[in-house]
């Protein structure tokens, strides 16, 4: 699933979201693009749960439709 972040900007901004993702799915895995500022993250988990994810880390998100 990709995402688009529209807030994120830097290094501590992608180790935020990586870090909230792999809290709620430790398993996941997550490649931050800062250039286009989205996020592909491999997981079980729903988009709606992936959202909460990055919610948590302090960032709004929208899904980008496959």
């Amino acid at each position: 699933m990709e995402f688009t972040v529209p807030d994120m900007s830097c290094g501590h901004c992608t180790a935020a979201i990586e870090k909230s993702v792999k809290a709620a799915d430790p398993a996941a895995s997550v490649a931050c693009d800062l250039t286009d500022r989205r996020v592909k993250i491999d997981s079980t988990l729903s988009s709606e749960q992936l959202a909460a994810a990055i919610k948590d880390a302090g960032y709004d998100s929208a899904r980008v439709a496959a």
